[in-house]
């Protein structure tokens, strides 16, 4: 039985689109969209653990980090159990030149790569693949909505 795992996710804004990345269960036949983030390490807050996880994955800054939900997640992939407590945050980049960029390259620590690319939540909802995790798709077009009314 594998440990809880908590993970810190950011959502970036370009407009209506979300930076996300895209990936499959070859295990299951499913796909999956996701936020860029990563694992919260021991005596690390959320809010830190997102900072480092882009800094490290996306070799960027992130400006104007707010905590957006908190959201349990217990699943399967890839034919093994997982329990996530992911904390969702909402920040923006310091480096506008990524915003002109279609996709952006990322690095795990292992050294494998990996590409994120702006979605609309309704471009994400008709691709077939499902966003984790669930419930926070809902949860940013709610937030999308709101921010809209106020523009």
């Amino acid at each position: 039985m594998s440990p809880i795992r908590a993970v810190a996710l950011a959502a970036v804004w370009r407009g209506h689109e979300l930076l996300v990345q895209y990936f499959g269960d070859e295990v299951a036949g499913e796909a999956f969209w996701r936020l860029p983030g990563g694992g919260i390490e021991f005596g690390e807050f959320g809010h830190d653990a997102a900072l480092r996880e882009i800094k490290e994955e996306l070799d960027a800054d992130l400006v104007d980090l707010r905590h957006l939900a908190t959201i349990e997640n217990v699943f399967n992939f890839r034919g093994e159990d997982g329990h996530e407590i992911v904390f969702a945050y909402e920040a923006s980049f310091l480096d506008l030149a990524l915003y002109d960029m279609e996709s952006v390259q990322g690095t795990e620590s292992s050294g494998e790569t990996f590409g994120l690319t702006w979605k609309s939540i309704p471009e994400m909802r008709d691709s077939g693949a499902k966003f984790v995790p669930p419930g926070l798709l809902d949860i940013l077009e709610d937030r999308l909505l709101s921010r809209s009314s106020r523009a």
